[in-house]
C-alpha cells in the first residue's frame, strides 16, 4: 500500500493510502485512533478526491478527541493515477463500491458507523443507509445534492456538457493539456480561476488529480448519471422512517442544495434535523481552511449530540 503523511501544525497527521476494493484501487485519507469507540466515514462529492477534505477530516478527529477513527474514501478513477485505463464509472457503481468497502473494512467491527456526505456524497450516504441499516447508525449530509435544481443555469450547462461524449472528451483532453504544463503555471492558473481563499492543499489536489484526462472524464460521466438519477424524487418514505438518524446542512447561496430544497425537505419530513449555514462558506467548503474548520465543528457537535442520546 502506498502511504503519504500530511502534516499540519498542532494537529495529528492524516495519512493517505491506496486500498483495493472489489478489484478497484482507490485513495483513502485516514486518521485512526487506538481509543476509538466509533467510525466516521466521509463520502465526498464530485470530484471524489480525498485530499480536498484533509483539513476537514483533521478538524473532526481533533474535536472528537480521539473517540473516533475518521476515514475519507475517494471515488473510483478520481485519483492521480489512471488505474482503470480509461474506464468510466457511474453514480450507481460508485455507490456499490462504497457498500463493498464498508462490508470489507467494517464487517467485524462492533463500533457504530457514522456516514458524512458532501454534495452528491449525501445522496450516496442515504443509499448506503438503505442497504446497510444494521451497520449505519447516523447520516450527516453537508450541502446536499439530492434533486435537480431546474432554475440553476450552472446545472443546466453541466448537464448539457456531460450528456455529450464529444464535448466531454474535448474538455477532458484540454484539461489534461493544462495538467502537462509546469507545476508553477498550473498553480497560478488554479489560484486565478478558483480564488485566493483556496487552501494550498486544495490547489495542489486540483493540479495533481483534476487536471488529468481520466479524472475529468469520470467526473463528467458521473455527473451525467447523477443528473439522470436525481431527476427522480428522493425516497421520502425512507427519510421519514429514519428521520431521527439523519441530519442535513444547507447553505445560503448553494445551487446544488438550494433553500427551496430545504423548504421542501421541511414539508416532506417534519422533525428532520435541518440546519442552514449562515457564515458565508461556499459549497466547496472543504477547499478553504475556514470552511473546513466551521464544518468540522458542526459535524463534531452533531455526532456528540447523537452519541449522548
Amino acid at each position: 500500500m502506498d502511504r503519504l503523511t500530511l502534516s499540519h501544525c498542532g494537529r495529528k497527521q492524516a495519512t493517505v493510502r491506496t486500498c483495493t476494493v472489489s478489484g478497484f484501487p482507490i485513495e483513502l485519507l485516514e486518521m485512526r485512533s487506538e481509543e476509538s469507540s466509533l467510525h466516521v466515514l466521509l463520502i465526498p462529492g464530485n470530484p471524489g478526491i480525498v485530499l480536498y477534505y484533509k483539513d476537514f477530516v483533521e478538524a473532526i478527529y481533533q474535536l472528537l478527541e480521539g473517540q473516533a477513527s475518521v476515514t475519507a474514501i475517494g471515488h473510483i478513477c478520481h485519483a492521480a493515477k489512471d488505474w482503470e485505463h480509461g474506464r468510466m464509472f457511474s453514480l450507481e457503481e460508485q455507490i456499490n463500491h462504497k457498500v463493498d468497502f464498508i462490508e470489507q473494512e467494517y464487517q467485524n467491527s462492533e463500533h457504530p458507523l457514522i456516514l458524512v456526505g458532501h454534495s452528491i456524497g449525501s445522496y450516496i450516504c442515504l443509499e448506503i443507509f438503505k442497504r446497510l441499516q444494521q451497520q449505519v447508525k447516523y447520516v450527516i449530509g453537508l450541502y446536499p445534492f439530492l434533486s435537480l435544481n431546474k432554475s440553476s443555469l450552472k446545472q443546466s450547462m453541466i448537464g448539457l456538457i456531460s450528456r455529450s461524449s464529444i464535448v466531454s472528451t474535448t474538455i477532458s483532453y484540454f484539461v489534461s493539456f493544462l495538467g502537462s504544463l509546469p507545476t508553477r503555471v498550473q498553480v497560478a492558473m488554479v489560484r486565478k480561476c478558483l480564488g485566493q481563499s483556496w487552501s494550498s492543499t486544495a490547489v495542489d489536489a486540483t493540479c495533481s488529480h483534476v487536471l488529468q484526462y481520466h479524472t475529468m472524464r469520470n467526473m463528467l460521466f458521473m455527473a451525467m448519471t447523477e443528473f439522470e438519477k436525481l431527476s427522480e424524487e428522493p425516497d421520502w418514505m425512507f427519510v421519514k422512517k429514519k428521520h431521527n438518524q439523519i441530519s442535513l446542512l444547507f447553505g445560503i447561496d448553494d445551487h446544488w442544495g438550494p433553500l427551496s430544497l430545504f423548504e421542501k425537505v421541511s414539508r416532506m419530513v417534519p422533525g428532520l434535523s435541518l440546519s442552514i449555514e449562515r457564515e458565508g462558506h461556499m459549497h466547496a467548503f472543504c477547499c478553504t481552511e475556514a470552511g473546513s474548520s466551521w464544518a468540522g465543528h458542526h459535524v463534531a457537535t452533531l455526532i456528540k449530540n447523537q452519541i449522548a442520546k
